[in-house]
């Protein structure tokens, strides 16, 4: 009897993307010994994005820790047509990072871990700029400080007791 083979690949929910990862050494009697640390940013590509930091002595195990991790610190970053409503600065100790609105056909202006992130969160056209320091960790959680700030046109309506249609005219 020939079993059958049905493994069918099912759409991942979520990209995941590697950002960072760390090799540090302790010395020991034995000689050095070798941990991990990852981050990762992981996706919908519909708005819903989130970061994970992970430790280990292994790569795989530290990747899978930073995954579980992100998947736990889900944000909703608002984006239509492929952009951002509005132009904001995020903060995170000494990294800041600029997020621009931009037109479509302009693509993801934006350098290593910005771009993973509005990669994952479904955003096409951004235009960013990183000031500060460009530790990579700083650099993505000052984005999420942007992302976690941005406004929805739907939620300012709300806010000020207004439809959409009265707000934008």
């Amino acid at each position: 009897m020939e079993r059958q083979k049905n493994y069918e690949r099912e759409p991942k929910e979520f990209v995941e993307k590697l950002v960072k990862l760390n090799r540090t050494a302790k010395v020991v009697k034995g000689g050095r010994r070798f941990s991990f640390a990852a981050l990762t940013v992981v996706g919908d590509q519909k708005g819903r994005v989130g970061y994970g930091f992970g430790k280990a002595n292994d790569v795989t195990e530290a990747i899978k820790k930073s995954i579980d991790r992100a998947k736990r610190n889900l944000v909703v970053m608002p984006v239509k047509n492929g952009t951002i409503p509005h132009e904001i600065i995020g903060k995170y100790k000494s990294s800041s990072v600029l997020l621009k609105p931009a037109c479509s056909g302009t693509g993801v202006i934006a350098g290593g871990a910005i771009r993973d992130i509005m990669d994952a969160a479904g955003a096409t056209d951004v235009l960013s700029k990183s000031l500060g320091s460009s530790t990579a960790v700083n650099v993505v959680r000052a984005t999420f400080d942007a992302i976690e700030h941005l406004m929805d046109a739907g939620k300012i309506a709300q806010n000020r007791g207004k439809s959409l249609n009265e707000l934008w005219g």
